[in-house]
């Protein structure tokens, strides 16, 4: 790494420095920064667990658990300025600890991280655990485990959650330095299939500044999902199985239904949207990926206005347009709307809710009606503040 002088069209390189000179240790600084951080390691991952030793016989423990977006569960190893001979080994055996863990159990270890860390902080607890837990974020304390997960895969309820299947456990390995037997070894065990990855930590001084660049040295191959004969894990694979196909048959039933409905009426929304298995069906708004959502799922009905630009300003500028019309918006449409803005998210929603026994096919009738009264008030109550908002963006420019 190195810097660049504008004046003498020289560059000199940033210095250097070790973990240890930093007196920064694994567990203080490396496990904190990736816990708060984890998307450093170049993908969005959910950290639910750190110092992990929940294993039965045996008092081994990992640094952090977390899920990655497909619901596999990664391990993550940290080392300071050397990996160290054995690093591999000590990564596999909590991987093949971590393969036996239900969807259940993944849950109340999340839940468990939670408590610990989010809750409100005790005056008893020592100061490097409540300065940690008094660093995150306040919302994080208001969603229990199972929100979380779901919230994170875009599942609308755990039912259709599928964690940890078959041989899908990933390791991450994070260090300084790595020594051969442990990139040689990690290479092998690529070309086996098994899903490894090896980070190196460097620190730099710039002056004052101290900077932390993370490189992935070994990357991993295309996995391959291999099962694993854990009974209680294939009766849970097949049970979730079986009711994701069983929801995808009723809901394209469902909107069936509810598109014929909508093609009677005057709304014109839906008018060219094929039935799907999904929980969701979309329509265009009059402005590009901000459309408007039916949601079905099977304790509530929702419809929502969906702001999905790739750019996250602009979204939070068509919602905060928005909201500076919310009175004549919602006296519009005749009732409160939920404004949620999501700054911790790209996107932001607006969106109307009841509770529902949306899977009891006796409630269909009044279901679709509801849907088809609902959709009509929320695009007549966005339609031109919409448009209005679109001609403002246009004159807007984000960095």
């Amino acid at each position: 790494m190195f810097t660049v002088d504008h004046q003498t069209n020289r560059i000199s390189p940033v210095k250097i420095k070790t973990f240890s000179e930093l007196v920064f240790t694994e567990r203080k600084h490396l496990q904190e920064w990736l816990a708060h951080q984890p998307d450093a390691l170049g993908e969005d991952l959910l950290i639910i667990q750190k110092e992990f030793d929940g294993f039965d016989d045996t008092r081994e423990r990992l640094d952090l658990l977390a899920l990655d977006k497909e619901g596999n569960l990664v391990i993550i190893e940290n080392k300071l300025d050397d990996s160290g001979r054995d690093v591999v080994w000590q990564a596999l055996k909590c991987a093949s600890y971590c393969a036996s863990l239900t969807k259940g159990q993944i849950v109340e270890i999340y839940q468990q991280y939670l408590q610990r860390f989010y809750s409100s902080i005790s005056p008893t607890i020592e100061a490097d655990e409540a300065l940690t837990r008094a660093s995150q974020p306040p919302q994080e304390n208001r969603q229990d485990a199972a929100t979380r997960i779901c919230e994170f895969l875009d599942a609308p309820d755990l039912d259709e959650v599928k964690l940890n299947l078959g041989n899908s456990q990933r390791i991450m390995l994070v260090a300084a330095n790595f020594r051969k037997e442990v990139t040689s070894t990690a290479l092998w065990l690529l070309g086996q299939g098994i899903s490894i990855q090896c980070f190196k930590v460097t620190p730099y001084a710039l002056g004052e500044q101290l900077l932390i660049n993370i490189d992935q040295i070994i990357p991993t191959p295309e996995a391959k999902e291999l099962m694993i004969g854990i009974n209680a894990k294939e009766a849970e694979e097949k049970t979730t199985e079986v009711v994701v196909k069983k929801r995808h048959i009723v809901r394209r039933e469902y909107w069936e239904k509810a598109l014929e409905a909508f093609q009677k009426s005057q709304c014109n929304l839906y008018d060219n949207i094929s039935p799907s298995k999904d929980h969701w069906l979309s329509a265009g708004s009059g402005l590009s990926s901000c459309p408007y959502n039916l949601i079905f799922n099977k304790s509530e009905l929702r419809v929502e206005l969906w702001i999905s630009r790739s750019a996250t300003e602009e979204n939070k500028f068509l919602f905060d347009f928005l909201l500076d019309h919310k009175d004549e918006i919602e006296s519009n449409f005749a009732d409160k709307l939920e404004w949620m803005r999501l700054d911790e998210k790209k996107s932001c929603r607006i969106q109307y809710s009841c509770a529902s026994d949306s899977f009891n096919k006796d409630t269909w009738k009044e279901s679709v009606a509801w849907h088809l009264e609902h959709m009509c008030r929320l695009e007549q109550a966005l339609k031109k503040p919409l448009q209005k908002a679109a001609e403002g963006l246009k004159q807007q420019s984000f960095a």
